[in-house]
């Protein structure tokens, strides 16, 4: 999907706005695939969409992380956030113009993911090379239909 824009520069924009063009494109993705996608409230610790099928049989819980750019992933401080949902699911390039998903389970999450202990920290992320795989990137059909 190519987004036109007058100018080349990268849009700017805070976190939070971020966050909401890549859930929403998710969302908008999803519906493209028959399901029915309710994003959930945001800022609010869990899943960020809950989506089920046409007659209501299948219900997956996705979690979105949406980069500007193409940078490795920041998971926190532990991967629970993460892998408590079906999908995580990368949306990077969002500053861009063109939006790129990565689609991921969160037992892959939980595999790939780097976890550093430093100075009695410890943060986890998922490297670019990782969620840009072929095997991830725009493979809405590893969640299936939901007609």
């Amino acid at each position: 999907m190519t987004i036109k824009r007058t100018s080349k520069k990268p849009i700017r924009a805070d976190k939070q706005t971020v966050g909401n063009v890549g859930m929403y494109y998710v969302c908008y993705r999803l519906s493209l695939f028959g399901w029915n996608a309710m994003p959930t409230s945001r800022n609010a610790r869990g899943i960020d969409v809950l989506i089920y099928s046409q007659d209501g049989s299948v219900t997956h819980t996705i979690q979105v992380k949406t980069l500007s750019g193409f940078l490795p992933v920041p998971l926190g401080k532990s991967l629970s956030s993460t892998t408590a949902a079906h999908w995580p699911v990368v949306c990077a390039g969002v500053a861009l113009g063109e939006p790129q998903c990565s689609i991921l389970s969160s037992v892959e999450v939980a595999e790939n993911a780097v976890i550093r202990r430093k100075a009695r920290k410890t943060s986890c992320w998922l490297q670019t090379q990782i969620y840009q795989s072929p095997e991830f990137v725009n493979r809405w059909d590893r969640i299936g239909s939901g007609l």
